[in-house]
């Protein structure tokens, strides 16, 4: 099959595995799912001190299940990428934890006060619903297919979210004011959650041809604030100026999106910034802490020494 073929017969889960298909769409397939399993990794990251710091034992432990469910995800999604037969699980892993593998701009900045936990479990994980609900019907079939998964789950995560910020915004002045700080913060990175706009991105015409993405950049995040703009004024936060906001009068909103720190923005997506080695090397650090277990697994299948190999007859 050539890309032109690709792009003729690219529908939602048109394709698989078993197909023979041109190495442009597996490696642009491989790239996206890539940078999504590694978003997911590294978003656990993020929140899982939070297993420790949340302040009553039932967001401990909601926030200790979420933390599985997002290295789950990821586990499913290097799978998914690694049956495109571009690049192995182990290599995508070693490559995130090298600093060459790419995730997602909110990931990149530390958070560390609880008051800003609903910045990700609700705003950022909303962010990805709305995303990934469009990858339910990706071209290629066990991205989307792991999305049936991914999205049902997201759907709590997002509950989660939201049911802490209705608890701060609920709460004293205090925590109120706290939290209106944080979402100030964290709106503008919000808002770039969807990449560069249409017109800045690499890779969107080509994935959306053979039928990898449906929806563009700003699409998404359009579609997104038509949803989350009102939720935020009905918990009381309150939209910052900057980047200024359009209301069309018809229910729906753009961004200004010059407002918005480009140059900042791709820094970020390079691993330049200040926080993404912070944020790379505490992953760095944990996959080289487990790499005895792995050693010891690879040792076992290579010497058929296993917990399920066959008992020696006497």
């Amino acid at each position: 099959m050539n890309i032109e073929e690709v792009k003729e017969q690219a529908e939602p889960r048109a394709f698989s595995p078993r197909d023979d298909l041109p190495r442009e769409y597996r490696e642009a397939a491989t790239r996206m799912l890539e940078f999504h399993a590694n978003s997911e990794i590294m978003g656990a990251y993020l929140e899982r001190p939070f297993i420790r710091k949340a302040p009553s034992l039932e967001r401990k432990m909601a926030f200790s299940a979420k933390t599985q469910d997002e290295i789950g995800h990821g586990q499913m999604l290097y799978r998914a990428a690694e049956s495109l037969g571009i690049k192995t699980r182990d290599e995508m892993l070693d490559d995130l934890a090298n600093g060459d593998g790419k995730f997602l701009n909110c990931f990149h900045y530390p958070m560390e006060r609880y008051v800003e936990t609903p910045m990700i479990a609700f705003f950022v994980d909303g962010a990805a619903m709305r995303r990934q609900a469009t990858l339910k019907s990706s071209s290629w079939e066990p991205y989307a297919h792991a999305m049936d998964k991914i999205c049902f789950e997201e759907g709590m995560h997002v509950k989660h979210g939201e049911s802490i910020l209705r608890e701060l915004m609920s709460g004293s002045k205090r925590e109120q004011e706290m939290t209106q700080e944080a979402f100030e913060e964290w709106w503008p990175r919000i808002l770039q959650f969807f990449g560069p706009t249409d017109d800045q991105s690499t890779h969107h015409d080509f994935a959306e041809q053979v039928g990898l993405k449906t929806k563009s950049n700003d699409e998404l995040r359009n579609a997104f604030l038509n949803t989350y703009m009102p939720k935020a004024e009905k918990y009381g936060l309150e939209i910052p100026d900057e980047p200024r906001i359009r209301d069309n009068g018809d229910g729906t909103y753009e961004v200004v999106e010059d407002d918005l720190d480009w140059e900042e923005f791709f820094t970020v997506s390079k691993n330049e910034y200040a926080g993404s080695k912070q944020q790379i090397d505490s992953r760095a650090r944990a996959q080289e802490a487990v790499q005895w277990v792995r050693d010891m697994m690879d040792s076992q299948a290579t010497t058929g020494d296993g917990p399920n190999t066959p008992q020696a007859a006497d």
